[in-house]
């Protein structure tokens, strides 16, 4: 994959690509939104650890397809506060490794539920 960081426009804010080219024939794989909640329904507290357990739905959803982190060309970002912005680019930069993807962090006013602090969905493509 090819990421696209044109001379001509602002360099990004953080650890993302403007865009990101994936190759012709390359295996497409679309994850839902993941939101901060452990398999057993517990849901922490701190941003963080929020973010954490959706990088890691992600990357269990990717190993499902033979994919991993790496093969992300793509992530949605939502959180419910800038207060949480840090917290989140933190631990994406913690899963997100270099060339890093095309990213966009938007802030929203909540989730389905008001303890939920993130919601991350993400598409990933690999050589077929």
């Amino acid at each position: 994959m090819r990421r696209l960081n044109p001379s001509t426009i602002h360099p990004p804010f953080a650890n993302y690509a403007h865009g990101v080219e994936a190759e012709a024939g390359s295996r497409l794989l679309f994850c839902s939104g993941q939101l901060g909640v452990g398999r057993d329904g517990a849901v922490p507290e701190a941003i963080e650890d929020q973010a954490r357990l959706c990088f890691r739905a992600i990357a269990a959803i990717l190993g499902e397809a033979g994919m991993s982190i790496s093969d992300v060309v793509r992530l949605n970002a939502y959180v419910s506060s800038a207060e949480y912005l840090g917290g989140y680019m933190k631990v994406r930069d913690e899963f997100v490794g270099n060339p890093p993807p095309a990213s966009t962090l938007i802030i929203v006013q909540g989730f389905a539920r008001p303890e939920f602090k993130v919601e991350i969905e993400a598409v990933a493509a690999k050589a077929s």
